[in-house]
């Protein structure tokens, strides 16, 4: 890689010897609203062609079957969709629609002698923080200078970092295969069981959330990080157990119910709480081994998603009801702690960033954003060199 970075700073000082002329983005992009590209309906489903975007880390938030109204986005004609509030943005080429109407979709300005692929590469160099809940993009965002070398230089720079996309794309794949495998896998040791089934909620206790709001939550100081605060889908923070009253923190370990919006688990070994309209068990009975339990629920994340849909016309909702009555199979504890032991190993090898695909994967992303900045440092032209 080191005669690559040499590469590009010969050619550096060969075609602009006094520096690189920065520019603002305003100049470069121009952006468009996305009011007539905006979903109507979340009825999303697997089935349909076309994708829900948001710009941030979800990205694809399901699926419509709705026609009218996609942004016909492709690989001849790409977009940047901007997130007008957190200013996240993700590099789109295929037709899609819309969630939020604080998306902009970013397309480079006509006349300009510029990459779109270059100037992508340049914003993800952005150290940007948005300190209050307002638009971005036309007061502030469009107005940060990103260098524009020339085109030979630009076109070197992204022919480097796509090929590193590419190799980050490959094992996004990769473990993709490898999670579908596990969950297949997992799946058929508990269809192979042959054993008595109880209800979950009388396997323990289930534990009751606090009240805190998702605004809350992101204001909380971190301090010592000795209580975790779980909300829905993937959303925590860990936080000082000062902040929370005593009766409110639980002792791990315990299955936490992610009864809202995305239905799903988390097992935690830890001190934590959780929204309250969440739930979790701690599992106390001597007839089953706490983990055990977590990856049997997990097999049935998909049927509960589906009744919780059926439920509501907004959020999907599971009541406690739907989780307490759940019958869960109770074969002997050595049977269970053999099953807990593969699939430890397996989760391991697709979601511990110690180890595995996701440790590979993990690597592979710090080294592209090493050389990344590398690549897109320049002088300044009219300063001293």
């Amino acid at each position: 890689m080191a005669e690559v970075t040499n590469y590009i700073d010969r050619l550096v000082a060969e075609l602009c010897p006094d520096g690189v002329e920065y520019r603002p983005l305003g100049e470069l992009l121009g952006y468009e609203q996305p009011t007539k590209y905006l979903v109507s309906s979340k009825d999303y489903d697997d089935s349909y062609p076309t994708p829900v975007l948001t710009a941030g880390k979800t990205f694809i938030l399901g699926y419509t079957n709705e026609t009218e109204g996609i942004y016909p986005a492709s690989k001849e004609e790409p977009v940047i969709i901007f997130d007008d509030f957190t200013t996240a943005f993700k590099w789109v080429e295929f037709p899609f629609k819309a969630k939020s109407s604080a998306m902009k979709m970013l397309t480079l300005k006509s006349g300009n002698n510029s990459l779109f692929k270059y100037v992508y590469y340049a914003m993800q160099c952005i150290v940007y923080n948005s300190s209050d809940h307002a638009r971005q993009w036309i007061s502030k965002y469009s107005n940060i200078e990103v260098p524009v070398p020339p085109l030979e230089i630009q076109e070197a720079i992204v022919e480097i970092l796509d090929k590193f996309t590419n190799l980050e794309a490959e094992l996004e794949a990769e473990l993709e295969a490898r999670t579908l495998q596990y969950g297949y896998y997992r799946n058929s040791l508990f269809e192979a069981l042959d054993c008595p089934r109880v209800p979950l909620g009388s396997l323990g206790t289930r534990n009751k959330g606090i009240a805190i709001t998702a605004s809350k939550m992101r204001t909380l100081e971190p301090g010592n990080k000795d209580v975790r605060i779980f909300a829905a889908g993937s959303t925590f923070v860990d936080t000082d157990s000062s902040f929370i009253p005593d009766k409110g923190i639980l002792e791990g370990p315990a299955i936490i119910v992610k009864s809202r919006g995305h239905i799903g688990f988390e097992y935690y070994e830890g001190r934590f709480t959780h929204k309250n309209e969440l739930w979790s068990y701690s599992l106390t009975s001597n007839l089953v081994e706490q983990k055990f339990i977590y990856y049997y629920l997990l097999t049935q994340a998909y049927s509960l998603h589906e009744l919780a849909r059926g439920k509501s016309v907004k959020l999907p909702q599971l009541a406690v009801k739907d989780t307490d009555e759940l019958l869960v199979p109770v074969p002997s504890l050595e049977e269970q702690q053999r099953i807990v032991d593969i699939l430890d190993r397996f989760d391991a090898l697709t979601s511990s960033l110690s180890e595995g695909l996701p440790a590979e994967l993990a690597a592979r992303r710090s080294q592209y954003e090493y050389y990344r900045d590398q690549l897109l440092t320049f002088p300044r032209k009219g300063e001293n060199q």
